[in-house]
């Protein structure tokens, strides 16, 4: 993975999403309804709730809350949760890329549309930041007990395109077609990751001066504030 920024942009992610631990478990609870919902209750032939589960115990939620939501999203509750995303920019032109999942449109369209005015951005066309972002899958885990060399050679053989090591954290970067691949990988080689997802990094920098980074930052802090709103992505690195 080229390029050191890209890490921190999404260290400035995670830093930020860490500080919010209250709101961690609701995010999950909705990702494990909606897995279940499009692929069934079982995680063996439900990637996408299988990786959901194995974030949940990264998050140290109780296995009874899991199973709460896995039974209640084969209910007729009155959770349906669309998901929806949002593409706009910030204040110096930082991208922002949106993610939700939601049971009023309305709501979350109004919501997001007023934080981004509220810091003088803008709301884009669905697919304007196509060329800013990238889709890949992360995994992140502890380095600790965790031989440089040894995981790099499987990873690479199970189809990651790169394995970078910094301040005791592992970062495995995959194609989309290859995350299936990389988790069966990880798992057979009995080693817990942190998290597991598809993000959207990005292929271009936007470098802003320290007050302007700060007025990002607190867009970011309202996006994610928001409960409908899942996860954020940016572009942005201060000069």
């Amino acid at each position: 993975m080229a390029g050191h920024s890209k890490w921190k942009n999404i260290q400035h992610r995670k830093g930020a999403q860490d500080a919010k631990r209250g709101k961690i478990f609701t995010k999950i609870i909705k990702e494990i309804t909606v897995s279940v919902k499009i692929g069934g209750p079982d995680p063996e032939s439900n990637p996408r709730l299988r990786l959901a589960m194995q974030n949940a115990r990264s998050a140290n939620m109780p296995k009874d809350n899991m199973e709460r939501a896995v039974k209640k999203a084969l209910g007729e509750g009155p959770e349906n949760y669309t998901e929806v995303s949002f593409e706009g920019y910030g204040p110096g032109g930082v991208a922002f890329f949106v993610e939700c999942m939601t049971d009023n449109n309305t709501r979350t369209v109004s919501n997001i549309r007023s934080y981004f005015n509220k810091y003088a951005g803008s709301l884009g066309k669905g697919g304007c930041l196509q060329y800013v972002f990238s889709r890949k899958g992360v995994f992140s885990l502890s380095s600790e007990n965790i031989e440089e060399e040894e995981i790099s050679l499987a990873m690479i053989d199970a189809g990651a395109e790169d394995v970078e090591f910094e301040d005791g954290r592992v970062m495995i970067v995959t194609s989309m077609e290859d995350f299936g691949q990389v988790q069966k990988a990880l798992q057979s080689m009995k080693i817990e990751t942190w998290e597991g997802s598809l993000e959207r990094i990005p292929l271009e920098i936007k470098e802003v001066d320290e007050k302007t980074f700060a007025k990002n930052m607190k867009l970011l802090d309202l996006l994610e504030d928001d409960d409908d709103v899942q996860r954020v992505y940016h572009n942005m690195d201060t000069i």
